[in-house]
């Protein structure tokens, strides 16, 4: 949208001479799933005032029902025409909301407070702002709920396919033209290695607004999906034997208006600053991966052979590795950055960054050093083999993930004490409620012998 309005003064001169006629309030639970409710554009003058009052109590994670009056005030900068409600008489628009309790101050878990925090302590520490780049990917799908309960895909495309086999082209290309008019700038698109698996990546930004974007992203991808009578999904492992969906984030600190992370000296071109970063997220991805990788599914995805990394190491070429350091090329040293390959695109994004800042930050105070780099592919290396060489493992169900995490001051710093218990209490349950299923593997394999 051209000319966007981004203070409250332009955006409601902008609603009454553009008949923008309804604004959708939005902000994320805990578990990273988008919350809305829509406002009159008459009442927006009092929702810059003072917010608007909701009800958190039915929000998964907020407060219980006696401490359940919250307030969403709307961030001015987030103002944006919805897209495919633009065609429309009475056009709408939409705004993110900071989460408030009663008398203004931040609601400790509203993960947008939470990402704010993170980029405190960084500012404490001299940094400008934490810049990252995801990629995140999803499968298009030809219903929610298949009848055979096994998805029904669209094409049988494989990675950078662009003919017939690529039957998603168009509609990703409407999806690329909505994210343009929403103020996102897309840099790559393209068909992935799985069937009916697809690839969007967003030109970097800082930590706050990009988190915004993701949540952003994923509405829009499902909406012009929907359009095509179509189910976008961001479930990081809905077909067996194929790869699953990841967000390999691409990160860098900023100071002083230059990349943090740089240095013209080193023999891998990364400062100190870097390279302490790159520690404290190696040494502390056990503890927070509930983060990166949220749900029971994510750790389906997390296996070896699927090109998702499992192994605590870094590399500058190896993709096997769980962060990796793409190659500098001269006059480009702001591009210099590290790659965390390990999350996927359902997380709560606020609440990953937030953890992979905090992470990094926590090797940079302590000064954590940065083992040799991990040039060969760690596939094929023995348990033995990565056991002599200190090489350690992602946790391998959610019910791991969650106990470790439950032991973390690392995890507490990041999500403050009231949102570290309920997320815990939400993570455990949901892992007690997969583990006692009964499968259709279970029935078909034993049934018959036992």
């Amino acid at each position: 949208m051209p000319d966007t309005p981004s203070s409250a003064k332009e955006i409601l001169a902008y609603c009454e001479s553009e008949d923008v006629r309804f604004i959708r309030l939005w902000f994320t639970d805990l578990l990273g799933q988008l919350k809305s409710f829509s406002i009159n554009s008459s009442e927006l003058e009092d929702a810059f005032e003072g917010g608007m009052g909701f009800d958190g109590s039915s929000i998964t994670g907020f407060n219980p029902i006696e401490e359940s009056d919250m307030i969403a005030m709307p961030d001015p900068s987030t103002f944006d025409l919805i897209p495919w409600r633009r065609e429309e008489a009475n056009k709408v628009a939409r705004m993110f909301c900071d989460v408030r309790v009663p008398g203004g101050d931040p609601y400790e878990g509203d993960p947008r407070w939470i990402m704010r925090r993170a980029l405190d302590r960084a500012k404490e520490m001299g940094f400008d702002d934490y810049n990252i780049g995801p990629e995140l990917e999803f499968f298009y799908f030809k219903s929610a709920k298949p009848p055979n309960g096994v998805p029904e895909i669209l094409d049988e495309g494989g990675y950078f396919d662009l003919t017939t086999l690529d039957a998603g082209s168009d509609v990703r290309r409407e999806t690329i033209l909505a994210l343009e008019q929403l103020g996102i700038h897309v840099e790559y698109a393209h068909h992935e290695v799985g069937p009916s698996q697809h690839e969007v990546d967003m030109r970097y930004k800082g930590a706050l607004s990009m988190s915004d974007d993701c949540m952003t992203y994923r509405i829009t991808v499902k909406e012009y999906a929907l359009k095509y009578g179509w189910h976008a999904t961001f479930m990081p492992k809905p077909l067996q034997g194929e790869n699953g969906s990841g967000m390999h984030v691409h990160q860098s600190l900023s100071r002083d208006g230059k990349n943090a992370f740089f240095d013209t000296d080193d023999q891998f071109f990364l400062s100190d600053t870097a390279k302490a970063f790159i520690a404290g997220q190696l040494k502390h991805a056990r503890e927070i991966s509930p983060l990166f990788a949220q749900w029971v599914n994510s750790y389906k995805r997390l296996v070896p052979g699927y090109e998702a990394p499992v192994y605590l190491a870094w590399s500058r070429r190896n993709r096997s590795a769980l962060i990796r350091v793409p190659l500098y090329h001269p006059g480009k040293e702001g591009a210099t950055r590290a790659e965390l390959r390990c999350p996927d695109p359902a997380c709560n994004p606020y609440l990953c960054f937030a953890g992979m800042l905090h992470a990094g930050l926590e090797g940079i105070e302590k000064g954590y050093e940065l083992p040799e780099p991990m040039e060969q592919n760690l596939y094929h290396l023995t348990p033995e083999d990565r056991q002599r060489r200190g090489i350690e493992q992602l946790p391998e169900t959610l019910g791991e993930a969650i106990e470790l995490a439950s032991e973390s001051e690392l995890m507490l710093r990041v999500l403050g004490e009231h949102t570290f218990t309920r997320f815990i209490e939400i993570k455990r349950k949901e892992w007690e409620d997969y583990r006692v299923q009964v499968t259709p593997y279970e029935i078909e394999q034993f049934l018959p012998i036992l």
